[in-house]
């Protein structure tokens, strides 16, 4: 309305030159009071847009959708949507309606009300010029900016690998260099190595090596000063694994019941490719294996299971909604000792965890009540050598410091002599704490017992005395008749050689 007065003004002010016989050429006052009104004209019917459209910078991420908006259109108008010059779909009323032949038409839909183009599926070669005309007048250019970020290994892996991440960009105007900040599942910073940088349209970048905590939610924020672009992507990375520890002990007394556990994280991950599995057992260290069953486990989280034949019965293996596989042992044995290793195969890459199961014994030599007067030997032993910070100790309950016996640095055992009765308790003690006891009762013997025990140890000592008695006796008197049969012997070798000696002195 401001320019339409002005325009007025101006037609008047011309008017009044003329009246005054201000020196002015006809012809140019006539063009100028032309022009004038042609531009008031224009602006008045709206044919000509006030101010020159300025081309809008706009980014989308490969894979996902993007939403061009084409600003101050009334549900009313014809609208036609471009793509360089080939329409992608245009709009005249709810009847008249249809799509062009741009390469992403079929991937396209336009809002009837606001008129707006969303494309789904976004590709790198989406990228460029997209115009908007309403009844054959441009309403706004916008130029596509597209990221494609990919992940090796379709974003699935196993611990100990490290994903490589590459980051291209496509748009109908020079390409800046991105300036790329790594966030992971916790929001801290992460430092990738760049493998390759094919500036400015690939980066290729090498994560560290993942484990299971690494599952989740990372993001990638790229920037450029020019043209000014803050874009970030969000990916998820999944690393299918235990939340066990590479290798546990757990320790088990002869006779009980033991269960031994492992936490399979790929419900929780939300895991959606098969993978298989299998728990072997090694008896011993460099022994052969013996495996105790096989499982798969289905994309939907499905786990079938078969149980091989064992040197050991075991019950059938559980695993709960919370993706823990169980598999209980019921009266374990010293043989039962050894390492339980389950694994995961997928993709023909695999990771392991294992369960060290040390079992422990108690006995006493000799076996039985303790008569008065006599010693036993009490024996704690474990199925296998213990580490540097773990010793065994056998403890007298109520009894004094020197009471207490502890195995030397790497025994497997411990041995303590006893002299009294009463309760003895063997410990496993690892890093000053008691993983595991197991006790022994050490009971007297009866008096007549004890009494019995004595008259036998004495009626042993008189018969082991006369027996020794005998012994020398009888040795003596064998030796006596030896001696005398030598000098029999020997007499009769003499009257043998003196009566050869006569015969000759006659016949001479």
């Amino acid at each position: 309305m401001k320019r339409a007065s002005l325009g007025t003004d101006n037609i008047s002010t011309l008017q009044c030159a003329a009246r005054k016989n201000i020196p002015m050429k006809m012809e140019s006052c006539s063009m100028m009071m032309n022009r004038i009104l042609a531009v008031f004209s224009v602006m008045q019917l709206g044919l000509f847009p006030i101010m020159a459209q300025k081309e809008e910078l706009q980014t989308g991420i490969a894979g996902q959708k993007v939403i061009l908006n084409c600003k101050g259109i009334t549900p009313e108008a014809a609208v036609t949507w471009k793509y360089y010059a080939t329409v992608v779909r245009w709009f005249t009323s709810n009847i008249l309606k249809g799509k062009g032949k741009a390469p992403m038409t079929d991937r396209s839909e336009m809002d009837q009300n606001n008129k707006s183009l969303m494309v789904s599926d976004l590709r790198l070669s989406d990228a460029g010029r997209y115009s908007c005309e309403c009844e054959s007048r441009l309403v706004v250019t916008i130029s596509l900016h597209v990221f494609e970020l990919t992940i090796s290994l379709n974003g699935h892996f196993l611990p100990n690998e490290a994903p490589e991440l590459s980051i291209m960009q496509n748009s109908s105007n020079s390409q800046p260099d991105l300036s790329i900040g790594l966030f992971n599942n916790h929001n801290n910073t992460e430092t990738p190595e760049i493998l390759r940088k094919e500036a400015p349209r690939k980066y290729i970048l090498k994560l560290k090596q993942l484990q299971p905590k690494d599952s989740g939610t990372w993001r990638c924020h790229i920037h450029s000063d020019s043209p000014l672009t803050n874009q970030n992507i969000v990916f998820d990375l999944k690393v299918l694994g235990f939340q066990n520890p590479a290798l546990e002990t757990k320790y088990a007394t002869v006779d009980s019941t033991v269960i031994l556990s492992w936490h399979l994280n790929f419900q929780e991950i939300k895991w959606k490719e098969g993978f298989t599995g299998q728990l072997n057992w090694k008896p011993q260290r460099n022994a052969t294996s013996y495996m105790l069953f096989d499982f798969n486990v289905t994309a939907w989280g499905k786990l079938y299971l078969t149980k091989k034949s064992s040197p050991f019965l075991f019950e059938e293996p559980t695993m709960g909604s919370s993706g823990v596989l169980e598999v209980k042992l019921k009266k374990v044995q010293f043989k039962h000792s050894g390492q339980y290793q389950i694994q995961l195969v997928y993709n023909r890459r695999y990771v392991q965890s294992k369960i060290e199961l040390l079992v422990m014994k108690v006995s006493a030599n000799p076996v039985g009540p303790l008569a008065r007067g006599a010693e036993m030997t009490l024996l704690c032993q474990v199925s296998s050598p213990l580490p540097p910070n773990a010793h065994l100790c056998w403890e007298h309950v109520n009894g004094t410091q020197m009471d207490v016996k502890k195995s030397k640095q790497h025994e497997a055992k411990v041995e303590v002599t006893v002299s009294t009765a009463g309760l003895w308790n063997c410990h496993l003690i690892e890093d000053n704490n008691r993983k595991i006891s197991l006790n022994y009762t050490v009971e007297e013997a009866p008096a007549w017992i004890s009494y019995r025990v004595i008259a036998v140890s004495t009626g042993a000592s008189v018969l082991v005395f006369g027996v020794a008695c005998l012994c020398i006796i009888t040795g003596m008197s064998w030796q006596r008749r030896r001696q005398r049969a030598k000098r029999m012997a020997l007499a009769r070798q003499h009257w043998l050689e003196n009566k050869t000696c006569q015969c000759q002195h006659r016949l001479n």
